[in-house]
């Protein structure tokens, strides 16, 4: 048994004063401050004057990749140097307060081995949910580690390959892609029959989906396909938000990505076909948010960490942008708990409450005054454990 005692809980449901006791893994009894009793061998953590939090869903990752200026560089690394690359990945984001992270795409079984590895306790890291290989069209955005496939039956043999590895969600390119060369960022790359096919597979299983998509067109194509969320959604315009709102289809809307590249520029190293296009897509995106914002869409944090300068370990500099970007701090904080866990059907998830995972968080100041609050914990606990 271990107790936080003392503190200030702040999730979804508000702050208030209170100790937090977990056991097996899991928070027992979240009581008012001062009410928990505790036998002499428990360990009591002394919370007072801070707070206690969910700890971070981050619902869209690159394992395999670290942050490089060009992460075509990893074409040629075997999927062993992949791997390693990944472990430290994995610790970087759990000490950074990231304690569930969702794989958007990795060579083979990469993301899928690492999520084996982590529950083995083999690796230190947070929860990991993977897709396996993104489905792409041939000569497709990121297709040097994807599954390539056209047409409807190719495609769903692709996301059934997927499945039969252990996939947590089915992952397709909608649309062209910043960090591929001669790709198109708003031209539509699978069609809407093939996104039905992929997304048809999945739900038979019961499994949800994630469409990369930037395009109007694209997006608009996944939603009514059935997509479970859109990731980027950078050229959104009133009507896709529209329709994502009535949907009820999730935005991750990887606001790092895009910054990463624009803030290091050619430079860096950054090839210079990655920077127009992002800086392209900058107003538009700017755009998005004000569509998203009006129509209700729902929104879920994901940073695409991995890409240009965007690093596993400052994963919490999302919840920055995103209160930049027009969000509440409290709107922030959901996106990064309970709508995270909601997306990826993690019912155990993204509050302090009975019941729920101990993957819990304590900050020296309130993170519905003060944001950038996210970015130094003071500690980090994941499935119970204390590990910074």
């Amino acid at each position: 048994m271990l107790v936080l005692r003392g503190g200030t809980v702040v999730d979804a449901d508000g702050a208030r004063a209170a100790d937090v006791v977990v056991e097996d893994g899991m928070v027992t009894k979240v009581t008012a401050r001062g009410d928990s009793t505790a036998p002499e061998s428990a360990d009591v953590v002394d919370a007072d004057g801070q707070y206690v939090v969910p700890g971070l869903i981050d619902a869209h990752v690159h394992l395999m990749a670290d942050g490089r200026a060009d992460l075509s560089s990893t074409k040629d690394d075997s999927e062993a140097t992949l791997a390693y690359r990944a472990a430290a990945n994995l610790e970087a984001a759990l000490d950074a307060g990231v304690t569930t992270v969702r794989d958007l795409g990795a060579p083979g079984s990469l993301a899928l081995d690492a999520r084996k590895a982590v529950e083995a306790g083999v690796l230190d890291g947070p929860r990991v949910l993977a897709c396996g290989q993104n489905v792409i069209m041939t000569g497709g955005h990121g297709h040097w580690f994807g599954r390539e496939a056209d047409g409807v039956p190719e495609v769903k043999k692709a996301a059934r390959e997927q499945l039969k590895r252990g996939a947590d969600v089915v992952k397709c390119m909608a649309t062209g892609g910043v960090l591929t060369e001669g790709a198109m960022v708003g031209a539509p790359e699978l069609d809407e029959a093939e996104l039905t096919a992929l997304i048809e597979v999945a739900a038979a299983k019961r499994v949800p989906t994630a469409a990369h998509a930037h395009g109007t067109a694209g997006i608009k194509n996944a939603v009514r396909a059935g997509v479970s969320s859109v990731e980027h959604a950078t050229f959104m315009d009133r009507e896709a938000a529209e329709l994502m709102a009535d949907r009820g289809t999730y935005w991750v809307p990887t606001a790092k990505a895009l910054h990463g590249i624009e803030e290091a520029g050619t430079t860096a190293g950054i090839p210079e076909y990655a920077v127009r296009k992002a800086e392209e897509a900058s107003d538009a995106f700017e755009d998005a948010f004000d569509h998203a914002l009006d129509a209700g869409v729902p929104i879920a944090m994901g940073t695409d960490a991995g890409t240009p300068f965007n690093f596993h370990g400052d994963s919490p500099e999302e919840l920055e942008l995103l209160v930049e970007y027009g969000l509440s701090e409290r709107h922030a904080l959901e996106a990064a708990t309970v709508n995270a866990a909601n997306l990826l059907g993690l019912s155990d998830s993204g509050k302090v409450s009975e019941g729920y995972r101990a993957d819990l968080l304590v900050l020296d100041s309130n993170p519905l005054e003060d944001v950038t609050a996210w970015q130094s914990t003071a500690r980090v606990m994941s499935s119970g454990t204390m590990v910074r």
